[in-house]
């Protein structure tokens, strides 16, 4: 995978398989720190011990369609040559949570990359159910999104509708590049 947001795309994708019902994503960069942190909580089944230990097996998968799955295995190697790492806490029946630390200055760190598009495909694909929250900070500020929210605002209007998607779009990536302003997308 060529940026993060690509990362967090396919693992929130496995957050809706596990039947999450709130999918949080949070960036956080701290340039004095050198840190660029990755958290993504969902509160679906959760995994027990062995399956912790096993998600970061690319030849392990519980999809029946394929026999790899790489989305973690990914995510850790991308923070690894970063020089951080990846560390999943996660409850049966309770959800997970996935926590990657990178140096954000690293060479190696990949950039951040389209995360407004990445929240908005999440949404689109998924307008009923679950919902998201995308909270980013940085020195810069902060800024936080909710499709509770929407939903409370819009009624009965589907989160998948063409000029809701194109909103989203535009209001997130508008708060989201003075936070992050190009340093790690």
């Amino acid at each position: 995978m060529q940026e993060l947001s690509l990362n967090i795309l396919d693992i929130a994708e496995n957050s809706v398989k596990a039947g999450a019902s709130l999918i949080t994503v949070a960036v956080c960069y701290r340039p004095a720190a050198d840190r660029l942190t990755v958290t993504i909580t969902d509160d679906g089944c959760g995994m027990d011990a062995e399956t912790v230990r096993k998600v970061t097996d690319p030849f392990y998968t519980t999809r029946t369609t394929r026999k790899v799955g790489l989305g973690i295995p990914l995510m850790m190697q991308n923070a690894r040559l970063a020089g951080g790492d990846v560390r999943i806490d996660s409850t049966l029946g309770q959800g997970t949570t996935l926590t990657a630390t990178l140096h954000g200055d690293s060479i190696d760190c990949l950039p951040l990359g389209d995360l407004a598009g990445t929240v908005v495909s999440l949404v689109s694909a998924n307008p009923e159910r679950p919902d998201f929250r995308l909270s980013c900070s940085s020195p810069k500020g902060s800024m936080d999104f909710d499709t509770r929210e929407m939903r409370q605002a819009l009624g009965n209007v589907p989160l998948n509708e063409p000029e809701i998607t194109a909103w989203m779009l535009s209001a997130i990536q508008e708060e989201i590049e003075p936070i992050f302003g190009g340093v790690i997308q």
